[in-house]
């Protein structure tokens, strides 16, 4: 019987198929939302579910933040999702993007709430990450918010698994779905550095920076769209004068209206 959570913050291990740590934030009010938080590259969870508290509370929303930290989730588990750890890819079961699903229902089991709904967000190799769970694991969340990640899964069935939906099964059906989840392209408009962004070639031909890389996903996926005929479900949305700032990132009114 999982234990219900309680106001506040806490800390529980979740038996996903094997033990995750994941750090909780509940609002004293009956929530009205789960809102799964996935990290940077430092696996700091716990920093995460504290930035997300103000959006949390603006949102009624509980706090949900998984820990998939090396050293044993490495990037090509992690920000690539574990779809193709080995450049082929591995069908839905046992990669890191399917732990999405059991960890909602757990959430919803310890809120006393099975019907609450839920939104994802994740910035830097966190948004790596949920570009991936977007792609071939998607739940049935509100709203998928993917905040200046590093690379991008492209629209594109020429493009290879982790990058693209190239090397995979049914490949132009999953990529029409992935075009008509709720997306929105949440970028800093000033996140042009290079520091720690991924440099393999296909991250480099995304674009020179997280925002080109991030502005150029998004027109990718409006044109695919259109090419394909199929309904488009995302936005985009620039936060002025933010960089690559997870704090400043989810605590502005445009992650408040990204996730309404």
């Amino acid at each position: 019987m999982t234990a219900i959570l309680a106001p506040g913050n806490g800390e529980h291990s979740v038996d996903l198929g094997g033990a995750v740590d994941v750090f909780t934030y509940r609002p004293e009010a009956p929530p009205r939302l789960l809102l799964v938080v996935f990290h940077g590259m430092h696996g700091d969870a716990d920093n995460y579910r504290d930035r997300a508290q103000p959006l949390a509370d603006k949102l009624g929303a509980v706090v949900i933040a998984p820990k998939f930290a090396p050293p044993r989730f490495t990037v090509s588990l992690y920000q690539r999702g574990g779809v193709a750890p080995e450049g082929v890819f591995v069908p839905p079961g046992t990669r890191t993007v399917d732990l999405i699903a059991p960890l909602v229902a757990w959430a919803r089991e310890a809120c006393a709430s099975p019907g609450l709904p839920h939104a994802l967000i994740g910035h830097s190799a966190g948004g790596q990450f949920l570009s991936r769970v977007a792609a071939f694991a998607p739940t049935v969340a509100t709203h998928y918010v993917i905040a200046n990640p590093s690379t991008w899964v492209l629209p594109s069935l020429k493009d290879a698994v982790p990058y693209g939906f190239g090397g995979t099964p049914d490949a132009e059906a999953t990529l029409r779905a992935y075009l008509a989840l709720p997306v929105t392209v949440l970028l800093g408009t000033e996140d042009t550095g290079t520091e720690n962004l991924s440099s393999e070639v296909e991250a480099v031909a995304q674009g020179a920076s997280r925002l080109d890389r991030g502005r150029n996903t998004y027109a990718k996926a409006k044109a695919a769209a259109a090419e394909l005929g199929c309904p488009f479900g995302w936005k985009i949305a620039g936060v002025p004068g933010v960089g690559h700032d997870s704090a400043r990132m989810f605590d502005s009114a445009e992650a408040v209206a990204a996730l309404r």
